[in-house]
């Protein structure tokens, strides 16, 4: 018998920009929060337990680790329109380094609201040298970013492309920037992490004078051929219920692509490589799972329009996403319980009463 969660959770309001990513600790009935610069803690019944504050960075999706009971997140400082906007909402000034880590937070030290990223304890980070290359690196025809990478932000973790069990990685999925007049930019990237060599390398984070301690390499390299979507991959979830990779994005613009808001790899197909599509280059390939919403080149996706601010399954046909919302007050966001249902109005998911 499944255990019984709400069918609803309010996050409550923050004066922070909007919510990036949800994660769920399913054995102590923990909901986790990402608003861009801060971490929020409460229980099931939204009532707040702690949070962590005082990040300058971008902090995007979030993923649980039951193996460690930490929170790893997305995290990116850059100059560009997404860093200077979080500058100019916390009122800070000056410039931008580029750096791009994957944060580990120890959560069960989280017991209280507004505690600091850098003075208590809670928060560590890894370097990511693969991401901060990419974008500081060329893409074809000597266009800036590599990929058109724009840094990361969808964090999950799972096992081997290809496979249902085994040792699980942290995937963590580029940003990319929207471009609708180059043609390298429309690859999906992810990265493989072993989360042992996260959890040796992470160091604290001192925002003033930033670190490099982190994996050499990732583990592995991947690309899915979905069109350029804006920003990437916003929210990427492993759902061990059907073995594939979800991929929550805002939907692109270039007219040739099916454009949608959510994609699916197939988590059972292994990755194969060859030539990628608008690169002059070979890489590890996943595939599509193939949706009601067809494009050409062998794309679909699926219409479900939710998901890209918080997306977490339980691994069971059961999942928590995130509608955010704003009020005058600041960000919140309502979770609502979904099931899987392919065959549902706007599939793969419906809305659990």
């Amino acid at each position: 018998m499944l255990d019984v969660f709400p069918s609803h959770v309010f996050s409550g309001v923050f004066p922070t920009p909007h919510c990036q990513g949800i994660a769920l600790d399913k054995k102590n009935k923990r909901l986790y929060f990402s608003f861009t610069t801060t971490l929020v803690k409460t229980d099931l019944e939204g009532n707040l337990i702690g949070s962590v504050t005082g990040l300058t960075g971008h902090l995007g999706c979030i993923a649980f680790r039951e193996e460690d009971g930490r929170v790893y997140g997305s995290l990116e400082y850059k100059n560009d329109d997404i860093g200077r906007g979080i500058y100019n909402h916390l009122g800070l000034s000056g410039e931008i380094s580029s750096a791009f880590y994957a944060a580990v937070f120890d959560v069960r030290k989280i017991d209280r609201a507004g505690m600091d990223a850098e003075k208590d304890g809670v928060m560590r980070a890894a370097f990511l040298s693969e991401v901060t290359g990419d974008y500081l690196g060329k893409g074809e025809k000597g266009k800036p970013h590599k990929y058109g990478c724009s840094g990361i932000d969808g964090t999950t973790f799972g096992p081997a492309f290809g496979k249902r069990d085994g040792k699980e990685y942290l995937k963590v999925a580029y940003g990319v920037y929207r471009d609708d007049e180059r043609d390298d930019n429309d690859h999906q990237v992810i990265l493989s992490y072993d989360p042992d060599e996260i959890l040796e390398t992470a160091r604290p984070l001192s925002q003033g004078d930033m670190h490099t301690a982190g994996p050499e390499k990732p583990a592995g390299k991947f690309f899915l051929y979905t069109g350029n979507t804006e920003w990437g991959v916003q929210n990427l979830e492993y759902d061990r219920y059907t073995g594939d990779w979800l991929l929550a994005v805002y939907p692109g613009f270039k007219r040739k692509y099916p454009n949608c808001p959510l994609y699916i790899a197939d988590g059972l197909v292994p990755p194969r490589r060859g030539p990628l599509r608008g690169l002059r280059e070979e890489g590890w390939q996943l595939t599509l799972k193939e949706g009601p919403v067809r494009g050409p080149e062998g794309i679909s996706g699926f219409p479900f329009p939710c998901g890209s601010t918080g997306l977490c399954s339980f691994g069971d046909g059961r999942y928590y996403v995130s509608h955010e919302g704003a009020n005058a007050e600041g960000e919140y966001t309502d979770v609502y319980l979904y099931r899987f249902a392919p065959d549902a109005a706007c599939p793969p998911f419906e809305r659990s009463e």
